[in-house]
């Protein structure tokens, strides 16, 4: 029986370093650990993860394309802050596509009760992870949240471009979360306030309530 050639092994290391260095490096800009503005430099982060520059530098280039980071020649990449208008663009989005969910539900209203108690259950996450002071519980279970609203309605096509949005909402939770935690027990009454707007199936109280929840929780993020 031939073995791998040990061409194949090289290539098939360095695909395996740079996924993971990628993986790990969007993680942390995505919890907030890494911040806007923060440089990163090739060679720290080589040095942390065992590997070589190489693939640090092929992760840079794809989170530099997705607009997660700023190449810094011979130096590594700065984290792109989130900007007003990336705030702006995706508040109205996610407005949009969540309403319609909840005017498509309330529509055919068979689903609505069991997406109560799911949304009721998410929000004891959320309480949890404030409790504890687990920035990142609370922010999977905010995404949760929201995405199993557009997921129940059963829209894929609204599903697959919510899905599209997860990484920079997921962001910016994060960053609302570690910058007021004051701020965390104002969330979770505002998700409870959606929740009972969709048990009630009041399209119109949803839509108001996620408003004023989407912009007092980006004005966290860009105070």
């Amino acid at each position: 029986m031939q073995g791998v050639p040990w061409s194949s092994v090289d290539t098939d290391d360095k695909s395996s370093n740079s996924q993971r260095v990628y993986r790990m490096t969007k993680d942390q800009i995505l919890s907030g650990e890494f911040r806007g503005g923060q440089l990163l430099s090739e060679v720290e982060v080589a040095t942390q993860l065992g590997v070589s520059r190489t693939p640090v530098h092929e992760a840079f280039l794809r989170l530099a394309a997705e607009d997660f980071l700023d190449l810094v020649p011979r130096r590594g990449a700065v984290v792109v802050p989130v900007s007003a208008q990336e705030a702006t663009d995706l508040l109205e989005m996610r407005l949009a596509l969540e309403t319609a969910a909840v005017r498509r539900l309330c529509r055919s209203a068979e689903s609505i009760d069991t997406l109560f108690g799911e949304l009721t259950e998410l929000v004891e996450r959320q309480r949890h992870g404030a409790a504890i002071g687990d920035a990142d519980q609370f922010a999977a279970a905010d995404d949760a949240f929201h995405r199993r609203i557009v997921q129940v309605a059963g829209n894929t096509i609204a599903g697959r471009f919510y899905g599209s949005l997860s990484d920079r909402q997921r962001r910016m939770m994060a960053d609302a979360a570690r910058s007021d935690s004051a701020r965390l027990t104002e969330l979770i009454g505002e998700h409870a306030e959606l929740a009972d707007a969709i048990g009630r199936r009041d399209v119109a109280g949803f839509e108001g309530a996620l408003l004023a929840h989407l912009e007092a929780t980006y004005r966290v993020v860009l105070a």
